[in-house]
């Protein structure tokens, strides 16, 4: 690795620090950092890192830079749409220091590549965005024991942890532990049909960087058996404790290999529910007495005020056994059109196949554009 003959100034302020000095900053130097994800929580992070002097920095993500992401991946500009994020998050990060080694990998992570991908690296940070991955890569660390640094948001919330690594009393808890059974595909919004706050991801994925370095120096005290909630309507923090579910059984390399990640968090929809399209919609409206469900959760935008609209949000539909609609036309409406697609089966097990019932294709999305 290159030595910058500017070594002290460039990392003066951090040479600084009581108890940090050049000691803690080779050890930096000398640390390999996995991000999963250059997006909202990865590209903060990857820019902490990145100028902290990390010495190595893999970055693994498949996408390529869209126009919606600019308003929170600030390591990427509009010059960047369409090209793939690795790229780019590496041409910005060297800019910004070019004595850290970066590693890429324009792939998707996989239970067939995560375990050797990860064993070459000291932690991983997970900036992913899907439940699937989520639960994926807690099992290789787990696995692995490999510390994960852990980051999520939500609209205006985001967390934090610090799972697979001991709290210095011998006890270590790991994200199954505080999630032991994976939610469904759409039954949790994620940021493209909930939203996010913009700044949000920055704060959250700063603070994972933070406790990157703590990890690395031994500076402080990590997130360990810890869960760290920002609510940033109110900037309100708030720490919950974690407990290790003792009987709960490690999951095995061969359990890990044979686990199907995207079946294990699918939604349990069939493929025999009816789409309707926007324009189809339009038209039925000045013709039939229909009933539109938004189930969409309380609060989420934008609102629809159409006459035949009525809102009953997936999570509240999922527990009804018997719903009065005397229209014989419905049809479920949600941000995207995957939620909706989950509320239309449930109604069929409701109306016993006595209605007509369809999904709104591509959601409030598609009907607005």
């Amino acid at each position: 690795m290159a030595i910058d003959p500017q070594f002290n100034e460039r990392y003066q302020r951090q040479i600084l620090l009581p108890g940090f000095g050049r000691q803690g900053q080779q050890k930096l130097q000398n640390a390999r950092v996995l991000v999963l994800g250059a997006g909202g929580l990865g590209c903060p992070a990857l820019q902490y890192l990145a100028a902290a002097g990390v010495g190595t920095i893999g970055i693994i993500d498949f996408d390529t830079v869209s126009i919606s992401n600019l308003h929170r991946q600030l390591l990427f500009t509009t010059e960047d749409v369409g090209k793939p994020k690795v790229d780019c998050a590496r041409n910005s990060l060297l800019k910004l220091n070019p004595l850290v080694h970066i590693e890429t990998y324009p792939f998707r992570l996989t239970n067939q590549n995560a375990l050797e991908l990860m064993a070459s690296y000291d932690m991983i940070l997970d900036g992913t965005d899907n439940f699937a991955t989520r639960y994926l890569v807690a099992d290789a660390t787990e696995i692995l024991e490999k510390p994960l640094i852990y980051g999520a948001v939500s609209r205006f919330e985001g967390q934090v942890a610090v799972f697979n690594a001991s709290d210095g009393q011998g006890n270590t808890t790991t994200y199954r532990d505080l999630f032991p059974v994976p939610p469904h595909e759409n039954e949790i919004p994620n940021c493209a049909e909930g939203g996010v706050l913009g700044v949000l991801p920055g704060i959250i994925g700063t603070l994972q960087a933070a406790e990157v370095m703590k990890m690395i120096t031994g500076l402080g005290q990590p997130l360990t058996n810890q869960m760290m909630i920002y609510q940033a309507l109110y900037n309100q923090f708030y720490t919950i404790a974690i407990q290790p579910d003792l009987q709960r059984k490690p999951v095995s390399t061969e359990q890990f290999l044979r686990t199907d990640y995207i079946r294990l968090c699918a939604s349990t929809t069939t493929d025999d529910i009816e789409e309707i399209a926007a324009e189809d919609l339009f038209r039925l409206r000045t013709e039939k007495r229909i009933k539109l469900i938004d189930v969409r959760e309380r609060g989420e935008m934008p609102e629809i005020e159409w006459e035949e609209m009525v809102q009953i949000p997936l999570s509240e539909l999922r527990q009804q056994q018997r719903l009065t609609v005397p229209e014989d036309i419905i049809i479920t409406v949600c941000q995207s059109g995957k939620r909706s697609r989950i509320a239309a089966e449930k109604l069929k097990e409701i109306f016993r196949n006595n209605k007509q019932i369809f999904s709104l294709r591509g959601g409030v999305s598609e009907l607005l554009s």
